[in-house]
């Protein structure tokens, strides 16, 4: 352990209420909690809520048990006492509570992760408030809270002190980058530094210069709205995906009234910000294959992809794949519109494609052919990345031949692995595909997958347009021979005709190759099959026909290693041997350094978490040798959004430092932190009017208020709210309701989200039908987000008439269904909680044995409190429902159509269906009816 973090551990300490604890991104956490876990008393049990995985591998020799909700109940009430760490969640804990299975005088101390997603209403603070108060005041119970994610601790108002107050700790211990200590520890054995700065290429610059300027324009519209804070809106902010949490967030509370281009406006920075990411991070062809998808997908409705830089895009990609040109060598260019402004003459002298003439082509040639020239533009770190390797394993053959000349070898704690860092799973094997196989290979399996998924599309449409062709051609026809289009104009054809040929023969050309690729391969599946005999015939054959297929395609045979016989030394092409590598994917999220222990670190895809992990790792192991290669591409936003990162993160602590010089944390007599401003219920008022013949003015006593709460809802924030409110959450599982505010009234919660499913799978009809059914009073609830608009839809989007997609349409045959059901408007679940208190005045408080009864049937099947059993025969419905072909939907014409069940025994098939809707139903019910009963003989 360094000293810095024997520092933090120390400071933890000296507070018995906890703290919360803000590291900075990539100082590790697992040797804090190691240490605390150590430190606290042996014969109590410390709960870790909503553990990380990455955490979990580094607190395996503690031996922790892992609670889930399949554990039964008196089993967590016995692991409660077994001194172990526990890791469970939130909801677990809370439930088990408030119904007394766990004890807080068995916790020792409770930890929380990723704090920063925390709110004055989450379950976490629920928690600590319940167990501030079931704790005496002479033992407190320690709660230490981290986070490494400080830019998110600074959004809002005052976040980090409301946050403090909820969880009852007043020490805020802040362990930024640059502090002295941390910064003294991790520079005094830097690891060697090589950064690589790789140039893009001309057509990369290009559209990343498009897309800046894409987002650009999209910020200066969104400006011109006067809806979003103006300061947010930069193009270096729109790189972080945090951007759209902070426009969303300022646009949520006027949703509902902002127009459908700024709402397109948010989506569209959105695509941008990928295309930015991905243009770095992907090869050309899988970028091409992405704009196609996006060029569907969004192609209608985007604004960005009406706008003149994403014609570059789009133009740019393609250039950096194929080119089309015709087969005498004339290479077509198109301008902004896609229309065909002059053509250059290639000459085939040069490899590079020397350019001579240029001529205006106001009409395109009779019977002139168009082919597809293979670019394949190969990433350009890929072949820094071959140079890098090859450079190393030199350096490291020179070094091995003087340590044999001065007989002396490597220490026992060098390694030679070779990690090389990605962002994703794909990036990884992408590149072992790029190391064994060479990049121009890697890039045409690329280039054949997405021709046969050209090929495949094309096959699809044809099936759904095969309609009979005239015989006379219009204009123009295209025939397709040996991968090259060939375009027939006719007398007749026109300008626009023409404008239009160039990108039709270019979807054509495509098809043509696709066709090319998918005969090759269906002729080595052909010789596989056919002779299956020989063996050896087959593998010529298949060589001969790869051969060819390379030899057409002007490439050479690849000579190296296939992905499945990697091992840890492969040849490139001109034969020099590589070091033994590894790959690790960045969103894998777990720390492999002090696994695989390497020499030299490749980091592929910068990343400031990562790099911090570097610094540890160099820090722990001072007598390692270890060299980092950084590979930025030169003037691009990779750089940017990392230089971005490393000041967005020393803005927040400086802020954070600011706002802890000013933070005020209430404290009692004891020292113990009082938290937030609620009380723990209702405000005392002031008795201004009291008189004698009111006991002096003596505040009645008030009793006590209980709220049944159903198990599943406390996942959500009101149990939180309502016990901020001085009500006692009673939490069970219901079968009826989600809330029993008194033995009348019972209460069906219901989001704007769940609302709408609700009504599409049917759910909610059977809810209200149950609630109905069983409770004089029964109540649906519709709350909506504090943060977003108090409003279903704009005033335009109502109808005049009853529509069966329309929400307000389903909610008004609701309440015609269901007289007795009432509808409670909530803007947020302050204002539910202020409604609960109203709707509880006046009423007995709920009893959690009844309630539990409710809707379960006894062993004499008797359900109580059942309402439609005074006008019903209920064990009748319910037998009525369980047969074949009986649903929810027509149960109840059956019951109009007949008295009892021996008439319905009795009726006939055509009846049936009748009264079902469906023959098929009436059939199964009458086949049922008429079946004969086993007998015993």
């Amino acid at each position: 352990m360094l000293p810095f973090q024997e520092q933090i551990i120390s400071d933890i300490l000296d507070d018995s209420n906890g703290g919360l604890i803000i590291l900075a991104s990539g100082l590790p956490i697992s040797p804090l909690l190691s240490s605390l876990l150590a430190l606290l008393p042996s014969h109590l049990t410390p709960l870790l809520l909503s553990v990380p995985d990455s955490l979990k591998p580094s607190l395996s020799p503690l031996s922790p048990v892992d609670i889930s909700f399949d554990l039964p109940s008196h089993q967590r009430a016995s692991l409660y006492t077994s001194t172990k760490p526990l890791f469970l969640s939130p909801r677990i804990l809370i439930a088990d509570l408030l119904t007394s299975r766990c004890s807080p005088s068995s916790i020792s101390a409770l930890f929380i992760f990723n704090c920063h997603r925390l709110s004055d209403t989450s379950t976490e603070s629920f928690i600590a408030r319940i167990l501030r108060q079931l704790s005496p005041r002479d033992c407190l119970i320690p709660t230490f809270a981290f986070t490494d994610c400080p830019h998110a601790m600074v959004s809002g108002f005052s976040k980090t002190e409301r946050l403090m107050k909820c969880l009852f700790v007043r020490r805020l211990h802040l362990w930024p980058r640059f502090h002295v200590v941390v910064s003294s520890d991790l520079e005094k054995y830097p690891p060697e530094v090589v950064d690589v700065r790789v140039p893009m290429s001309p057509a990369m610059k290009g559209i990343q210069t498009a897309i800046l300027e894409a987002m650009d324009a999209c910020l200066k519209e969104l400006r011109r709205t006067n809806k979003v804070d103006v300061e947010d809106l930069t193009v270096e902010k729109g790189l972080f995906k945090s951007f759209d949490e902070i426009v969303r967030r300022q646009l949520d509370p006027i949703w509902h009234v902002i127009g459908k281009k700024t709402k397109q406006l948010v989506s569209d920075l959105r695509t941008l910000r990928k295309l930015l990411d991905y243009l770095i991070r992907y090869d050309a062809v899988t970028y091409l294959k992405y704009l196609d998808t996006l060029r569907v997908s969004e192609g209608v409705r985007s604004i960005w992809i009406f706008a003149d830089s994403s014609h570059k895009i789009f133009e740019l990609a393609k250039k950096r794949v194929y080119q089309v040109i015709r087969s005498d060598g004339t290479r077509i260019i198109l301008d902004a519109k896609n229309t065909p402004t002059k053509k250059r003459r290639v000459t085939t002298d040069s490899k590079k494609g020397k350019e001579i003439g240029n001529e205006a082509t106001s009409s395109s040639k009779d019977n002139a052919a168009i082919i597809l020239e293979e670019v394949l533009e190969d990433a350009p770190k890929w072949k820094v990345l071959r140079e890098l390797l090859e450079e190393i394993e030199e350096e490291r053959r020179k070094e091995n031949e003087e340590n044999e000349k001065n007989m002396s070898g490597n220490g026992d704690n060098d390694t030679d692995m070779i990690l090389v860092v990605c962002k994703d799973e794909r990036s990884c094997l992408q590149l072992k595909e790029c190391i064994l196989k060479g990049p121009q290979q890697a890039m045409r399996q690329e280039w054949e997958k997405y021709l046969l998924g050209k090929a495949e599309l094309h096959g699809l449409n044809k099936r759904k347009r095969n309609k009979p062709k005239s015989k006379e051609p219009k204009g123009y026809g295209i025939t397709i021979d040996g991968g090259m289009v060939t375009c027939t104009t006719s007398t007749k054809s026109t300008e626009n005709a023409e404008l239009n040929t160039i990108s039709r023969l270019e979807n054509e050309a495509l098809f043509a190759k696709s066709l090319e690729i998918t005969k090759l391969t269906k002729q080595v599946e052909l010789q596989a099959e056919t002779n299956t005999e020989n063996p050896k015939s087959t593998k010529v054959k298949g060589k001969q026909i790869l051969k060819k297929k390379n030899k057409s395609q002007g490439e050479k045979e690849p000579q190296g290693k296939s992905s499945s016989d990697f091992t840890t030394e492969t040849l490139l092409k001109d034969g020099k041997p590589l070091p033994p590598l590894q790959f690790c994917a960045l969103e894998r999220d777990i720390n492999i350094l002090e696994e695989w222990k390497p020499s030299v670190i490749i980091v592929y895809h910068p990343d400031m978490r990562f790099v911090r992990e570097i610094e540890m790792y160099k820090a722990e192991n001072s007598d390692r040798k270890l060299k980092v290669y950084f590979l930025f591409y030169e003037n691009s936003t990779e750089a940017q959004k990392f230089e971005a990162s490393i000041k967005r993160e020393n803005s927040a602590f400086e802020s954070l430092i600011r706002q802890k010089s000013l933070m005020m944390i209430p404290v009692d007599q004891n020292g113990r932190c009082i938290g937030s401003s609620y009380s723990n219920g209702e405000p005392e008022l002031a008795l201004s009017n009291s008189v004698t013949r009111k006991a002096g003015g003596r505040k009645p006593i008030d009793k006590e208020k209980r709220v049944i709460v159903d198990m599943r809802e406390l996942m959500s924030s009101l149990p939180n709210v309502l016990h901020l409110k001085g009500m006692n959450v009673v939490p069970i599982t219901l079968e009826v309701g989600d809330y029993i505010l008194s033995p009348l009234i019972c209460v069906e919660r219901k989001s704007i989200g769940d609302l709408y499913q609700s009504f599409a799978s049917g759910r909610l009809y059977n809810q209200v039908e149950t609630m109905v059914r069983y409770y004089r009073i029964p109540v649906l609830l519709i709350e909506f987000s504090q943060d977003k608009s108090f409003s279903f839809q704009c005033a335009s989007e109502i109808g005049d008439d009853v529509s069966a997609t329309n929400i307000i349409s389903k909610l008004s045959l609701l309440i015609m269904h269901f007289p007795r059901l009432r509808l409670v408007w909530s803007r947020s679940l302050h204002a539910t909680a202020d409604i609960f208190l109203s709707l509880k005045s006046n009423q007995d408080e709920p009893d959690e044995t009844s309630a539990m009864r409710v809707g379960v049937p006894s062993e004499d099947g008797v359900i109580q409190n059942d309402v439609r059993a005074e006008n019903y025969n209920t064990s009748a419905i319910e037998f009525l429902r369980r047969l074949p072909g009986v649903t929810d939907s027509n149960y109840r014409a059956l019951m109009d159509g007949c008295n009892n069940l021996a008439e319905l025994a009795l009726l006939p098939v055509e009846r049936l269906a009748e009264l079902l809707g469906s023959q098929k139903a009436a059939c199964t019910l009458r086949e049922f009816l008429d079946a004969k009963c086993p007998t015993i003989i």
